[in-house]
């Protein structure tokens, strides 16, 4: 995972979303990472993941 600096980020964003598309870039402010960046097909993917484990989650909630 690659890091820039907010500065970075702000005056280099094409690099930033080109970056992004092929792994997730984590962005910095004042030394400390405060966002990650990542492609939409990533972000949908994680998501996904979260949907059904809640919906599992769920399910095992209403056999009790």
């Amino acid at each position: 995972m690659q890091t820039l600096s907010a500065r970075d980020a702000k005056y280099n964003f094409g690099r930033l979303i080109d970056t992004a598309r092929a792994e997730p870039v984590t962005v910095e402010k004042h030394g400390r990472a405060v966002v990650v960046v990542l492609a939409v097909e990533e972000y949908e993917r994680l998501k996904a993941i979260e949907s059904e484990r809640s919906a599992k989650a769920s399910r095992s909630g209403e056999k009790k």
